[in-house]
């Protein structure tokens, strides 16, 4: 069996992918099913949504619950994977595409849209990670996110990119950290990708023009980016400590 379906003995490997029940988290949910994965669908506010991705991948004869938590709660975050492990034996993956994304020029950022960034996209990325060390099963991988409007330096997007910079960042260190365990740690880097999250507030001639300063000529899909994290939390095992842009060669 391959190394994408299977964890160490040949047991089924376990993925928690948090924020799963919309976007990118979605795609990435049902693409890890489909490689024969069983998947934790985590939820922070729609409980709704989390059932359709899992009665999706089961649909489709895979293996899913969902379960709900804050990715800043560590309590919520350890109970999060308890679910994991009490339903599926373990935990092998561990993708987090948990965050939020608030757009104004610096000098009129609100602040507490700025706390709430920090707190889900960086403070919940450590909590989450920190849990995932100490879960991760050998031969497991950590995936966290960032955005690759951390290269493109876009105006409004400043302090969203700071707090992906950092998650960039942290992961790497954690990658070193986790030396002596065949554990993995990368961050995946999209491009503007036709989700809910980049898509609310932007007009048709603001999308149309993002789409067109690709070389592919369009948005990435959720779906794109979810086989990028299917290529790391399976066959990748050389791919450690990196930041892999998952973009279209946008740039």
């Amino acid at each position: 069996m391959s190394t994408t379906s299977s964890a160490p003995g040949g047991a089924r490997r376990v993925a928690v992918v948090t924020g799963a029940s919309g976007g990118i988290g979605r795609a990435v949910a049902r693409r890890l099913a489909a490689d024969g994965q069983a998947v934790l669908v985590h939820y922070a506010g729609n409980p709704g949504r989390a059932h359709e991705v899992v009665e999706e991948v089961r649909s489709a004869g895979g293996s899913a619950v969902s379960a709900g938590a804050d990715v800043a709660d560590e309590q919520q975050v350890r109970a999060l994977f308890d679910t994991a492990e009490e339903a599926f034996g373990g935990v092998d993956v561990v993708v987090n595409t948990a965050g939020v994304m608030r757009l104004a020029p610096l000098a009129r950022a609100d602040l507490d849209e700025v706390d709430a960034m920090v707190r889900t996209n960086l403070r919940g990325a450590l909590v989450v990670s920190a849990e995932a060390v100490r879960r991760l099963r050998e031969g497991g991988a950590l995936v966290n996110f960032s955005t690759s409007v951390t290269r493109l330096s876009l105006p409004t997007y400043g302090a969203y990119v700071a707090t992906k910079a950092a998650v960039e960042a942290m992961t790497l260190v954690l990658a070193k950290e986790l030396a002596g365990r065949d554990v993995t740690a990368n961050t995946v880097a999209p491009g503007p990708t036709a989700t809910p999250l980049f898509l609310d507030g932007k007009d048709e001639e603001t999308i149309a023009r993002m789409a067109a300063m690709n070389p592919r000529g369009r948005l990435g899909e959720p779906d794109d980016v979810a086989e990028v994290v299917s290529f790391l939390a399976g066959p990748g095992r050389w791919v450690n400590g990196q930041v892999l842009f998952a973009n279209g060669g946008m740039a």
